[in-house]
């Protein structure tokens, strides 16, 4: 994606009041998410020592920023991607039983983004995981949990209306649940990002459900690293996947805005199918699938939710820059302060 300028931009907040609305945004939304889904908080690390598998390997291809320990004899260690994994280990060595879990906020370093409206190189998030039954490894808990997070969001922003009468609502009431297999086979000529344009600006809320595995054209809606999300267990629906997107509609680019990725995770056995479908059963041998493998983690469901990127579209702003600080082009700035988007 390239830059969008939108026109005409009017900013709705000055500088100095946004960063009060983003204080408020933060602590009501993580006190709503813990009392929606059964949380608490938990300290999160920076970087985790490379060759224990517990980093996130996103679509496991992405190179996390790495460095040596002098203290340590030089042992490796990496920035977070996320921590998808490490959640899911904390719940079994805090003891964290079935219907309660854990969140946190994440901070990464992703020097592989392309820099525009959405994607920066720093990346924060609230990161959560839940301890749940094998029996409620299906699609409908899946739905459920999604409804408690989109009901989350709603009610900060009618806290962002209710301070600010300026900025007015914009989320439809429900959020709509939609298969990539059935967005694959009713827009056969469109590409993944196409389709979720559509679906996303019909309804206004979507959770686009299976996102890894192979579609009916033979390729996924969007890539999943194996080890986390389970994208390959066939559920209810006859489709492959309990995991997927929330996306809204973003009225000031006029574009679907990813908020959250999420699913059900890996059980044993969709761990060991999903490494032998992507090529690298060899990860077996990582401390983290040693331990998921042997039956040493709890059944989970978690995601990631972006704290930047939530407080951008309820505070209706072009740029994630209007409420981060990071670093971004020089012209990629001067294109945004002649538009009068103001960059922190």
């Amino acid at each position: 994606m390239s830059l969008i300028i939108p026109k005409p931009y009017r900013r709705k907040l000055l500088p100095e009041t946004t960063e009060i609305a983003i204080k408020m945004i933060k602590d009501s939304f993580q006190s709503s998410l813990a009392q929606a889904l059964n949380l608490r908080r938990v300290t999160a690390p920076l970087f985790l020592l490379t060759g224990t598998g517990l980093n996130d390997d996103l679509n496991g291809v992405e190179h996390a920023v790495s460095f040596s320990i002098d203290a340590m004899d030089s042992r490796k260690a990496e920035v977070v991607h996320s921590l998808a994994k490490w959640k899911r280990y904390k719940l079994g060595a805090y003891g964290i039983p079935a219907g309660f879990g854990l969140y946190t906020d994440m901070n990464a370093i992703r020097t592989f983004e392309d820099l525009d409206n959405l994607h920066s190189l720093y990346v924060d998030q609230w990161d959560w995981e839940k301890t749940i039954r094998e029996e409620d490894r299906n699609i409908e808990y899946l739905k459920e949990t999604v409804n408690k997070i989109y009901g989350a969001i709603r009610k900060v922003e009618a806290l962002v209306y209710e301070r600010f009468p300026h900025i007015t609502p914009t989320l439809p009431e429900n959020i709509t649940f939609i298969y990539a297999e059935d967005l694959a086979r009713e827009y056969p000529d469109l590409t993944p990002k196409e389709r979720e344009t559509v679906v996303t600006k019909k309804y206004g809320a979507v959770f686009i459900i299976g996102i890894g595995a192979d579609l009916c054209d033979g390729k996924p809606h969007d890539g999943r690293a194996p080890d986390y999300d389970d994208w390959s267990t066939v559920n209810e629906a006859g489709y492959a996947g309990l995991n997927g997107d929330i996306l809204v509609w973003n009225h000031v680019l006029d574009i679907p805005f990813e908020l959250s990725s999420m699913g059900i995770r890996v059980s044993p056995e969709s761990l060991t199918r999903q490494l032998e479908l992507r090529g690298c059963p060899e990860k077996a041998n990582l401390t983290f699938h040693r331990m998921l493998l042997n039956g040493e983690l709890p059944y989970s469901i978690g995601g990631g939710i972006g704290q930047s990127r939530l407080c951008m579209f309820l505070l209706h702003k072009a740029h994630i820059g209007e409420v981060q600080a990071s670093i971004w082009p020089e012209q990629q700035i001067k294109e945004c302060a002649e538009a009068g988007i103001e960059l922190l």
